[in-house]
């Protein structure tokens, strides 16, 4: 005869339980796992307090806000598990000299800590591009999104040829190897190559030596004109890996990279031009051309020149939306457009069914009219 003890416990174990699936959004996580993967790279694992499915597309990514001695900082950080595990998510970070949330991370999160995350969004994604042949091109760090597609059609068992070549510094700064050795000796269809830049005197090693290149494309796999391709890393490794497909008369509609991570210098530059000149000529404007842009949750309102965003109007009224990027790619700025038009020119950080639902971003989105923001 069963203890009483024992029976709650057999009971409580069939409790069901109800879950939630994660969709783009605020949340707050906590972090259960800190993972070594090499010298400078560490994974960190999260799950929500309560039960959560995080279902996402292989390769997309997440914004962290955090608070920095004192000031908020917003990171974007790409999802380096697979959705094929479903209670949980992991990002892989490597600190970076200098880097401010990428040293805090290291130094300072561990099991326990809570953070808030903003997301999943991303265009750059597996699912999105279905293809019986694939080619995964990573560099360095640039590996997570890569592996977390490569986890995917693992797990799921996919019927896809995959070809995984990663290039690092040294034979020690190899992200994953031993799960990639273990995926390629698992399956047929699944074929890894790795370039090391350096080989130091005793280190063992045997894939290629020194960068790739078209020769080196062409051994590992003869047929990549015939595959979709993927491509994450330090920006001069993509723009190398497009001048070799753009050379060999690749497709490229067939080509995807990863494309969020700092603002590029010409988009900055570009920014303080406009700033400038939005000085310069704010006497200039035209009244009745400017749009009132009013926030519900407030009841705040004011009215902007023609090209000045939604985000910029909140700042005006001391209306603090969250902002990572600033330039329509993290997702962080969404807000919902109650009443009136507005003009978005974004780069991946919103999706379709959002877009349709009346949501924006509110860093790359003026008003064409009048607008109520639900913020």
């Amino acid at each position: 005869m069963n203890s009483p003890a024992a029976t709650s416990i057999n009971q409580d174990a069939f409790t069901p339980v109800n879950t939630q699936t994660w969709v783009n959004g605020r949340h707050q996580m906590r972090c259960v796992k800190v993972i070594e993967e090499t010298w400078d790279v560490k994974t960190f694992c999260f799950m929500a307090e309560q039960p959560l499915m995080f279902f996402f597309k292989p390769g997309q990514f997440v914004t962290l806000e955090l608070e920095i001695d004192g000031e908020q900082v917003m990171r974007s950080y790409t999802i380096s598990s697979s959705p094929s595990v479903p209670y949980s998510f992991s990002l892989t970070i490597k600190r970076l000299p200098g880097g401010l949330v990428s040293n805090w991370m290291h130094d300072n999160m561990k099991s326990g800590d809570e953070l808030v995350v903003h997301g999943p969004v991303g265009r750059f994604n597996v699912i999105d591009y279905p293809s019986e042949k694939v080619m995964l091109l990573s560099g360095g760090v640039g590996v997570t999104p890569l592996m977390s597609m490569a986890r995917w059609l693992f797990d799921t068992n996919a019927d896809v040829d995959i070809v995984f070549a990663h290039s690092c510094r040294t034979p020690r700064d190899v992200i994953y190897k031993r799960e990639l050795q273990h995926m390629d000796s698992r399956i047929e269809n699944f074929h890894l190559h790795l370039i090391s830049e350096q080989v130091g005197v005793g280190q063992s090693w045997y894939g290629y030596r020194g960068f790739l290149d078209a020769t080196r494309l062409e051994l590992m796999a003869d047929d990549f004109m015939e595959r979709e391709i993927f491509c994450c890393g330090p920006n001069a490794y993509m723009a190398a890996v497009r001048d070799i497909l753009v050379a060999a008369g690749f497709d490229m509609s067939r080509y995807h990279e990863e494309s969020f991570g700092e603002t590029p210098a010409a988009v900055e530059e570009q920014a303080i031009e406009q700033a400038e000149l939005a000085v310069e000529d704010a006497e200039a404007v035209d009244t009745a051309e400017m749009r009132a842009v009013e926030f519900s949750s407030s009841g705040k309102s004011v009215r902007v020149a023609p090209e000045e965003t939604i985000h910029a109007a909140a700042s005006k009224l001391g209306i603090h939306i969250p902002k990572a990027c600033g330039m329509g790619i993290c997702g962080t700025c969404r807000v919902q457009v109650i009443s009136g038009d507005a003009v978005m020119e974004h780069n991946g950080g919103i999706t379709d069914d959002e877009i349709a639902e009346g949501y924006v971003l509110s860093c790359c989105s003026v008003p064409a009219s009048d607008l109520v923001v639900d913020y």
